[in-house]
């Protein structure tokens, strides 16, 4: 389980890490918070802390830099808030430094047709304050087989998320398996969310949700490319958002290296990456994040080299 503190010397790698000095004070800050509350655990829960992930709730940020990370929890998809909790410090230490004004916002995503707590959203924050938020999901483990409940979700968004000062299109990672329910039920929104509204059409609150955040869905390695899964959520936020996760144990790290590269800071990911892995587990996560643009997901090719301007966003990467 990886720490608040600067200390990478019982990472698992060979090779050394070095935090860039910028971010220094909040890091140490975010550690002496950590030491004084004790061990890290993400366990023995029998429920969320509703008070903080009720989504009735709207939330805001004054960042340039907001970051939504949605998981879904139903069924085997339930371990994996264990699995961002265990690298949290590591996610948000490693962004931090590269935009020390980010701040992230947690969700566990349900089925609201059979889960007593289908949504569960934090606010933003940064730092230490992101431990409490994340501990409060509950990987709750239920849902139907299929579909679930990723419109509720898209619509909460849309309704009750303020990022007002976001100056870039900020991202939205969704680690998630399986395809959505295609309407959001007009009395679920109501019970959940506290909105009056009749029936949704979850992939069109999709559909408007991708106009004001960077939208990707992580997919877990199940299923095949191409299948049902894909073609709905392609029709939700783009064929080409949706990205593949070959090692579901680096899910954070596919996360981590789509926003180094739009940030310009891949380089450094990968300098981080090596002093946890292999370099051919460095290589494995890098391959798929190289070959793509991090803005719109087009392919990049692969003689591309230097500044690279992307033909179908405009974005220009540095490769």
């Amino acid at each position: 389980m990886y720490s608040w503190d600067e200390d990478t010397s019982s990472w698992y790698g060979k090779a050394g890490y070095v935090y860039a000095p910028a971010a220094a004070p909040a890091r140490a800050d975010s550690a002496m918070r950590a030491r004084a509350a004790g061990p890290r655990t993400y366990q023995g829960k029998s429920g969320p802390n509703e008070k903080i992930i009720d989504p009735k709730k709207t939330i805001s940020t004054q960042s340039k830099n907001p970051l939504i990370v949605a998981i879904d929890v139903t069924g085997s998809m339930a371990s994996w808030p264990f699995e961002i909790f265990d690298r949290l410090p590591l996610l948000y230490n490693t962004l931090a430094q590269y935009r020390p004004d980010v701040e992230i916002c947690f969700a566990a995503i349900g089925d609201a047709g059979v889960d007593r707590w289908p949504l569960q959203v934090t606010s933003f924050a940064s730092g230490f304050d992101l431990e409490q938020l994340l501990g409060s999901l509950f990987g709750e483990g239920g849902g139907g087989d299929a579909p679930e409940s990723y419109g509720l979700f898209a619509h909460w968004v849309n309704t009750h998320v303020e990022i007002p000062n976001a100056e870039e299109t900020p991202f939205l990672i969704v680690f998630g398996d399986i395809t959505m329910h295609p309407k959001v039920s007009g009395k679920q929104v109501e019970h959940y969310l506290g909105d009056k509204t009749g029936d949704l059409d979850a992939i069109k609150e999709w559909q408007k949700l991708t106009q004001k955040w960077n939208t990707w869905f992580l997919r877990r390695p199940t299923g095949k490319r191409g299948d049902q899964v894909d073609e709905q959520w392609g029709k939700a936020v783009g064929a080409q958002k949706i990205f593949h996760i070959e090692d579901e144990q680096r899910a954070v790290d596919y996360a981590m290296g789509l926003i180094a590269r739009s940030w310009g800071y891949f380089g450094d990911f990968q300098n981080n990456m090596r002093a946890r892995q292999d370099e051919t587990k460095v290589k494995q996560v890098s391959k798929p994040i190289e070959m793509i643009c991090p803005r719109c997901g087009a392919p990049i090719p692969v003689n591309a080299e230097g500044m690279f301007k992307c033909r179908y966003c405009g974005t220009t990467l540095k490769l």
